[in-house]
């Protein structure tokens, strides 16, 4: 049977259609000349478009979870391909639409068949070895890269203290004290962050003695700050979409890494990119308080960092931190 329209299921956050760009163009790819149908919040659409994916965006949010419905119209999908998790929610919602295949993660208790999906894997490599054990097209997780649009490090350095659960929080007195640091080694430095953490980053800023103006939480939209990060000289924040944006622009950051370790969601490894982490093993991403291994890095740890990715000023005279420990 010809395949004339596809629909994939990625209904989460900014970083989480970020790690499946190297999935997304490879179907792109390989089904050439299918119309392609992306499940996913509408705060995607300038992502798309800066990944060159020309997915028709079906609103979907599920970022807490799985969405409770899709609005597909029309007859069902030639092919439907769960991007968006291996549970059997997840499954049964793209059945329910009566897709002639459904490639996804085996699972059992919604009665799919499948490859196994494996519990060590990053995400980029997860959702690639999906598209090609279940549809045989090659997709390589290095192809993360979105077009910029504007100069490289011609903007302020960015600093971004929240992230979507307490657990992936580093305090925000941590986050001033390196704020001050990249000020005193002569960067312009703005605090960035969702709607809901203007007080956050208000916090920061004061304690680190910037202006009022320097905090953009919640003043910009995904476009807008995806060119913040795209200009940035380099990025600090913790394990949230701000990293991957980050790692899709190449733009130098440093990521501190808890609950969750950077071999599962961490930056390339070959690129401009420090993930900090002290585990020793991965915590509940769900708590209410910052994870232990989260807290084990220090200020000092992420200046160091900082410095190992060329963060500090031209300044013959001072001496360089040493760098962090080794992934």
């Amino acid at each position: 049977m010809a395949l004339t329209r596809a629909l994939v299921l990625r209904a989460l956050g900014l970083g989480d259609l970020l790690t499946a760009v190297p999935a997304l163009r490879a179907l792109q790819r390989g089904l050439a000349g299918v119309e392609l149908h992306l499940a996913g919040p509408a705060s995607y659409r300038p992502l798309l478009e800066l990944a060159g994916l020309r997915f028709r965006l079906l609103p979907a949010d599920g970022v807490t979870g799985v969405p409770s419905s899709l609005p597909w119209e029309g007859t069902p999908p030639d092919l439907a391909v769960n991007l968006h998790g291996a549970g059997p929610q997840s499954h049964r919602l793209l059945l329910g639409l009566g897709p002639g295949r459904l490639v996804a993660y085996g699972c059992p208790a919604a009665g799919v068949a499948g490859p196994g999906r494996r519990p060590d894997e990053h995400e980029r490599v997860r959702w690639c070895r999906l598209v090609e054990e279940g549809l045989g097209l090659p997709a390589d997780p290095a192809d993360l890269l979105l077009q910029a649009g504007v100069p490289r490090a011609s903007g302020p350095a960015v600093v971004h203290p929240g992230a979507a659960s307490a657990a992936r929080r580093w305090p925000p007195d941590r986050f001033a004290t390196v704020a001050r640091w990249l000020v005193d080694q002569g960067h312009r430095v703005v605090v960035t962050g969702g709607p809901d953490e203007e007080l956050l980053g208000l916090r920061v800023a004061r304690a680190a003695g910037l202006e009022r103006e320097c905090v953009l939480a919640g003043r910009t939209g995904t476009r807008q700050l995806a060119q913040l990060v795209a200009a940035a000289p380099v990025v600090v924040c913790g394990d949230t979409g701000v990293a991957h944006l980050a790692s899709a622009f190449a733009t130098p950051s440093v990521v501190l890494h808890g609950p969750t370790p950077p071999s599962a969601w961490g930056p390339p490894e070959e690129g401009p990119h420090v993930a900090l982490w002290r585990g020793p093993g991965a915590g509940d991403p769900h708590a209410d308080e910052p994870d232990p291994a989260l807290l084990r890095i220090t200020p000092a740890d992420v200046v160091a960092a900082l410095a190992s990715v060329g963060a500090t000023a031209p300044r013959p005279t001072r001496a360089s931190a040493p760098g962090p420990q080794p992934r």
